[in-house]
């Protein structure tokens, strides 16, 4: 299996005003022994293809695909939505990466709740990426998934399974965003396998996590107290996560994302490092 990571493991959320440059986040992706990257914010890594090419090839790297956030909540942005889509899905089919990823932006619900929708707004949402994957799989012969994310109107199985019954669109199934809320990711898994094409491995402090169920803390201070902590240490079976994979022949991309605690004593280099020592014991 080709394991890979993403720029939001070096703190990358943005474009531009990050911490790494993209020739660093390259090189240290490359040297914590990954041969996959996701593109990261639009924006991020060079668009021209060309140079993105020449720069992933001299480091032994392929591009896997990207995961776009969008405000699903606010149907007038579709336009841009779909510009942005096209664009993305052009540059990704000329690298040969295959998968585009789309999900729910959290900021736009208000803070430190869930996310939701009421009946015009989800079907606004539906339609949104019902047109995406049109342009992303019609036109550009990409797969697009759709990524459910804490505090936004997809995160609880009851609001995956509705989205899954209203769309032909599969799943990028992440295992700490599903086990966030005291979830089974592994049965849920099991359960709806047939419409995952992309994973996304991450794992949950049960300490932190207790806080924000028991109202102590926030969703956002969870995430400064280091809520999402590295694959070895979390509540999530990762090794039954990657056996089920394995006996199912799962062939879709299985990308490493670390979001990084407040105070981590690791960087993100050595995060990464120590992620897929984890893994590769697992799977080698």
């Amino acid at each position: 299996m080709l394991i890979g990571n993403a720029p939001c493991s070096w703190g990358i959320t943005y474009p531009t005003g990050n911490n790494y440059g993209w020739q660093q986040y390259l090189d240290e992706v490359a040297a914590a022994g990954y041969r996959g990257t996701e593109l990261g914010p639009f924006g991020f890594l060079p668009k021209d293809a060309t140079v993105l090419k020449a720069e992933l090839a001299r480091r032994e790297l392929t591009l896997i695909g990207a995961t776009h956030v969008h405000t699903f909540s606010d149907a007038d942005t579709m336009p841009e939505f779909l510009a942005t889509v096209a664009d993305l899905a052009h540059l990704l089919a000329s690298l040969g990466a295959k998968h585009l990823v789309v999900m729910d932006e959290s900021n736009a619900y208000p803070h430190g709740q869930e996310g939701v929708l009421d009946p015009e707004g989800w079907r606004g949402l539906i339609a949104m990426v019902g047109a995406a994957q049109k342009v992303v799989e019609g036109e550009h012969g990409l797969k697009l998934s759709f990524h459910p994310h804490i505090g936004t109107a997809i995160e609880k199985e009851a609001q995956i399974d509705r989205f899954l019954a209203d769309t032909e669109i599969d799943l990028c199934f992440d295992t700490g965003h599903h086990a966030f809320w005291d979830q089974d990711p592994i049965g849920y898994l099991e359960r709806v396998y047939p419409r995952v094409a992309y994973m996304h491995l991450k794992n949950v402090d049960p300490a932190v996590r207790a806080r924000v169920l028991s109202g102590e803390i926030s969703v956002s201070d969870s995430y400064r107290a280091g809520v999402m902590c590295p694959l070895p240490d979390g509540a999530v079976d990762i090794q039954s996560v990657m056996r089920l994979l394995a006996e199912r022949g799962f062939t879709g991309p299985i990308v490493v994302e670390q979001d990084m605690a407040e105070n981590a004593a690791e960087t993100p280099l050595q995060l990464a490092a120590r992620n897929l020592a984890y893994m590769t014991g697992i799977s080698g």
